[in-house]
């Protein structure tokens, strides 16, 4: 009788994407503190970097209607916690430097959406970085590479205001 070779399939990117939805439909279900749903789906060691290692596939996952659904659970979960710092995670104090102008200007946003100017500043980080990582990994850089040239100083730095 021969001997058939059993081959592993993967699952199609279709259903990896509803797979990690249902992962992070569960999570959200529980009612997380955000930072804790970003850490376990959208994290460096969460869910959909673990499923779509590959940049091709990230891209591809990040541009599906089951990303923009985690997305938008992940700003449901972020204006429940507006200004409540986080029990479980520890928090961490950045000092920026910025001109004057710049400070009014971040202030009377806040003012005028009802936020703190900490939690327009993290949403607008989160969204800049969102935004860049699918930029570079399109463009086939890696995130440690263009890490390394804005770093150095090397290459078209890109910024935002």
């Amino acid at each position: 009788m021969p001997v058939q070779k059993l081959s592993a399939s993967l699952p199609s990117p279709q259903h990896a994407a509803q797979a990690v939805l249902q992962v992070a439909e569960r999570l959200y279900a529980m009612d997380p503190e955000w930072v804790v749903f970003f850490r376990e789906v959208l994290g460096v060691d969460g869910i959909v970097r673990r499923t779509f290692g590959d940049a091709d596939a990230l891209v591809r996952f990040e541009c599906s209607p089951q990303y923009a659904r985690i997305r938008e659970m992940l700003d449901t979960l972020r204006t429940r916690e507006r200004d409540h710092p986080s029990e479980r995670e520890t928090q961490r104090v950045v000092t920026v430097r910025m001109p004057r102008s710049l400070h009014e200007t971040l202030k009377a946003e806040a003012e005028q959406l009802r936020v703190s100017i900490n939690t327009l500043c993290i949403s607008k980080l989160m969204k800049l970085i969102d935004a860049q990582e699918r930029g570079e990994l399109a463009d086939g850089r890696g995130r440690d590479e263009s890490v390394a040239t804005r770093a150095t100083g090397h290459g078209a730095a890109r910024e935002a205001v």
